[in-house]
């Protein structure tokens, strides 16, 4: 069974956060995403949406955490725990967070990305000038880098398109170079554009 085909049978085919039947999918949950079944979760569209778009979310329809925060799959309560953290300031959420209980793995899990941590406290990605960076950014490379297990040098000026960020370490980016997906520091990158 593939990991999709395991969470549909796992959930009954439902989203694992608000019960919803149609549009579902598989969400990998950072920084865990290893593409099983046991670091992910079973979303529908509109969960979806709003979990990776925190100025999409609508606090009414988190109301249905009230039931899944009860799940006993990590996974799902990483995300019920998360959600919660991120509507906290609408009252009944930090109600239900008072509630909810994660062992201290699943805890870690949960606050790897910085949820509920204020803005100063989350570690930002930043290039060789300091320059933030985002994911999908393009950078470009300021020094040549060996790279290790792929036998090429990736030479000083090569540019990184559509990179994407180590969530559970600023300092590393990843992005393709020479048609390979390669961990890049990001001292050593320069943002462009």
């Amino acid at each position: 069974m593939n990991t999709e085909q395991t969470l549909h049978a796992r959930s009954g085919s439902c989203c694992e956060l608000c019960g919803a039947t149609e549009n579902l999918g598989v969400y990998e949950v950072p920084p865990n995403a290893n593409g099983n079944a046991d670091d992910s979760v079973l979303l529908c569209a509109t969960c979806r949406t709003q979990v990776e778009d925190p100025a999409s979310m609508d606090a009414n329809h988190w109301r249905c955490l009230n039931d899944s925060m009860w799940s006993q799959v990590p996974a799902v309560q990483v995300m019920a725990w998360r959600m919660l953290t991120r509507l906290s300031g609408e009252g009944w959420p930090q109600e239900l967070l008072d509630m909810l209980y994660l062992d201290e793995a699943t805890l870690a899990w949960a606050q790897a990305t910085g949820e509920g941590q204020a803005v100063e406290e989350v570690a930002k990605h930043r290039d060789s000038n300091g320059v933030e960076l985002q994911a999908g950014d393009s950078v470009v490379l300021i020094k040549d880098l060996n790279v290790k297990g792929a036998n090429f040098t990736a030479k000083r000026g090569t540019p990184v398109r559509n990179i994407s960020l180590v969530h559970d370490n600023p300092e590393h980016i990843e992005g393709r170079v020479n048609d390979q997906q390669i961990v890049i520091l990001t001292k050593f990158v320069k943002k462009t554009g």
